[in-house]
């Protein structure tokens, strides 16, 4: 369906997406997350065909949630670091996202773009409503955004209470493992921090 532009974005973002695959786990099977991943491994020539799929397909025809997701994509593909990723204009992607295809994921990620991009405090506030309400209470990607969140605002002892309490509501092995060292590491860095002399 190549004239097809949904078609064209899910398959954009199917691209973009693989492209960062050998750089998702490390040597020992851990978790890597996207801000510490080595982006040499990511793969270039998957993400140039994805971007370019995505740019074709964007003023051609109505805009979907494919395609949207795929935009988003390529603009982290594109960003040569982590601290240089575009996150203002994720922001707007995700606002589109959200007036098109609502939902709780969505406005998970558009809570962490709004931290990203206009400080912890402002994503805070954003995630506000998903953590107060009762069917996001058990999702532990909720809980681990707040405690990202929390960690960017200098609160690393609720962010270790939230990283934890992530853990106990996944069922993913290597997640629940990458959320406990991200506990214990914030929880360490409490004990060392007290026990320097003034």
């Amino acid at each position: 369906l190549p004239s097809d532009t949904e078609t064209a974005g899910l398959l954009a973002l199917m691209l973009l997406t693989h492209a960062r695959a050998r750089a998702r786990t490390d040597s020992s099977g851990e978790i890597v997350p996207l801000a510490e991943q080595n982006r040499t491994l990511w793969d270039p020539d998957l993400i140039d065909r994805g971007t370019r799929l995505i740019e074709e397909a964007l003023p051609t025809g109505p805009v979907g949630p494919f395609q949207v997701q795929a935009a988003i994509a390529a603009v982290h593909a594109e960003a040569a670091t982590a601290p240089s990723t575009d996150w203002p204009q994720i922001v707007e992607l995700y606002r589109i996202l959200d007036r098109i295809a609502s939902s709780p994921v969505v406005s998970l990620n558009l809570a962490v773009a709004i931290g990203m991009a206009n400080g912890a405090d402002a994503g805070l506030e954003a995630l506000g409503l998903l953590l107060e309400a009762p069917r996001q209470r058990r999702n532990h990607r909720v809980h681990s955004a707040h405690a990202h969140l929390l960690e960017l605002a200098g609160d690393t002892t609720a962010a270790a209470m939230a990283f934890r309490r992530a853990a106990t509501l996944t069922s993913s092995i290597p997640e629940q493992r990458y959320l406990n060292r991200r506990a214990e590491f914030l929880a360490h860095n409490q004990q060392s921090s007290r026990a320097r002399p003034p």
